[in-house]
């Protein structure tokens, strides 16, 4: 979560994933947090597919706080978000989201547990759920493992996993990462591939005021 004042960008530059024979491109996806108090970010994201045509994807606007602190990195964060209207067929509404995240550490792997739900661009109900693991790894790495799922309303469940690993080369503001995604059920992906790029800044004084 981003301190106070403070903006930290994600910039996933590479996302690739197959479906059978298809191709699907993401370049990029652009993350936006905005640190607004303690424990308070404001969040701003979409994604740019092209597969083959160019479509702006899963815009939103979100607002995530943590509601309890605990020692040993304990935490329950709740997190709100506008579903803003996309550029894709049938997507042209707006929805609304609403995610509870619990995190703990169980020594020496750090858990992130969510689920929520809430209306879709088309107007359908869903439920959201995941699993995040991390592990630190010698050299600023840590190892990341996840399963998660989606189910909306009248579709068949989405559920997948991951492996990846962030390295935080040198400044505590600067992260690389990469993983691959494989599907496990039939509305899933079969593999996605993902190279991503987080850092962050203070605004200048100027701005903050």
């Amino acid at each position: 979560m981003a301190d106070p004042r403070e903006v930290e960008l994600e910039l996933g530059y590479f996302n690739l994933a197959r479906t059978g024979p298809t191709n699907t491109f993401t370049t990029p996806g652009v993350v936006l947090n905005y640190g607004v108090a303690r424990n308070l970010e404001l969040v701003g994201e979409f994604r740019l597919d092209v597969s083959p045509d160019v479509d702006i994807t899963d815009p939103a606007l979100s607002l995530k706080g943590v509601v309890k602190e605990g020692v040993l990195q304990e935490s329950v964060a709740l997190e709100g978000s506008l579903l803003l209207p996309s550029t894709v067929t049938g997507e042209r509404s707006v929805g609304l989201e609403t995610v509870a995240i619990v995190s703990g550490k169980l020594a020496p792997v750090t858990l992130h547990v969510n689920g929520g739900g809430g209306v879709d661009r088309a107007g359908h109900g869903f439920g959201v759920w995941g699993v995040i693991g991390e592990v630190p790894l010698p050299a600023r790495v840590r190892l990341v493992g996840e399963i998660n799922g989606e189910i909306v309303e009248r579709e068949r469940p989405n559920n997948s996993a991951l492996l990846g690993v962030i390295w935080q080369p040198t400044s505590r503001n600067l992260f690389l990462d990469a993983g691959v995604r494989h599907g496990i059920s039939s509305a899933a992906p079969d593999w996605q591939i993902t190279v991503g790029l987080t850092f962050g800044f203070s605004l200048p004084t100027a701005l903050r005021q």
